[in-house]
């Protein structure tokens, strides 16, 4: 953020506001501790904060230190709808396009006549911040709510809460440390953060070891329906409605599973295809390694976007047409991908 912009929401934020924070639609781990840690943050200074979810996030995140006091705009629309109009500012937290919080949160934002502020990694942010702190180069939202409270030179005020909702993001959001994007600041960052309180084990325990019997019966039928395209160095999953059912499917059950793909030996390009009947949509997550962009590729043909190495997008047609049209592609990019990353 430029000096100019954090001098003017410093000197704006330096008496009691309504504040309202908003991560985008279907909250991960980045979004929903980033989110939640502010929140705490800004009670903690006098100011009266709320996170507005679009909607619901997975089970796995709902221990999360304040998570008993957001509302979700789909199914508490009102007291959202209320928060937002009574708000004096709001931050978008882990996004940075008004439609990726859902068409009717979009429409609400979108008539919203105070200041917005951004804080976000993603690229290409749209033009919609009074305030904007953008950088693409930092792992996760998490660490540059981090480094803004640095810029309010107030790292003290984390508590123990804070650090364990920052440290959730983190973790969640560089694979638990292990993707490029995880720098040494980071590692100083998460240290500070468990000698501020964040108990490392729990809060993975939390995460990743509390599943569901049938999660995991999932996650086998997502394995059975891995592709390997080894001449693309691609590969992809599937998972139907149909399946999803089979399953009793809850929401964050399909959470990380595209890494599976990422994993395999000589594996480069990863995507997973999710059918979502209620959206009428194929929700599709891709990964990569390398120099090969799904950023760029996501952007290119399927509505999304995201990071070079991690993005997603969206088709409207069904899931097989979805599969034919990403295979199609994948001959226009065989030398790109075979450059791409040295085993």
């Amino acid at each position: 953020m430029e000096n100019g912009q954090l001098n003017r929401l410093k000197a704006f934020l330096s008496s009691p506001k309504n504040i309202v924070i908003v991560p985008h639609r279907n909250p991960d781990g980045d979004a929903m501790g980033s989110t939640l840690a502010l929140c705490q943050y800004f009670n903690s200074k006098n100011h009266k904060a709320t996170v507005v979810a679009p909607n619901e996030y997975p089970e796995f995140l709902h221990w999360l230190p304040g998570s008993e006091n957001v509302w979700l705009f789909d199914k508490q629309n009102n007291q959202s709808k209320r928060a937002i109009n009574n708000s004096d500012i709001i931050f978008l937290l882990d996004f940075n396009a008004l439609h990726r919080v859902g068409d009717d949160m979009a429409k609400t934002l979108e008539a919203y006549t105070n200041d917005f502020a951004m804080i976000d990694h993603h690229q290409q942010p749209d033009d919609v911040a009074t305030y904007l702190y953008s950088d693409t180069s930092v792992c996760s939202t998490a660490q540059m709510v981090y480094h803004f409270l640095e810029m309010l030179e107030d790292t003290q005020s984390i508590t123990k809460n804070i650090a364990t909702c920052l440290y959730t993001g983190i973790m969640t959001d560089t694979g638990s440390f292990r993707f490029r994007s995880t720098t040494s600041t980071t590692h100083r960052i998460v240290a500070d953060l468990i000698d501020k309180g964040a108990e490392n084990d729990k809060i993975h325990n939390q995460v990743y070891d509390a599943n569901s019997y049938n999660r995991l019966l999932l996650l086998g039928q997502a394995l059975t329906n891995l592709k390997a395209l080894p001449e693309y160095k691609t590969a992809f999953i599937t998972l139907s409605d149909a399946e999803k059912k089979k399953y009793g499917y809850q929401k964050g059950d399909t959470e990380g599973v595209v890494n599976y793909a990422l994993s395999l030996k000589g594996i480069i390009f990863a995507a997973i295809f999710i059918e979502d009947v209620e959206q009428k949509i194929i929700k599709i997550s891709f990964r990569s390694k390398g120099s090969f962009s799904v950023n760029k590729f996501a952007r290119a043909y399927f509505n999304g976007g995201g990071h070079d190495n991690a993005s997603g997008g969206k088709s409207d047609v069904s899931l097989e047409e979805t599969v034919a049209y990403f295979t199609s592609l994948l001959p226009n990019y065989k030398d790109e991908l075979q450059q791409s990353y040295e085993e």
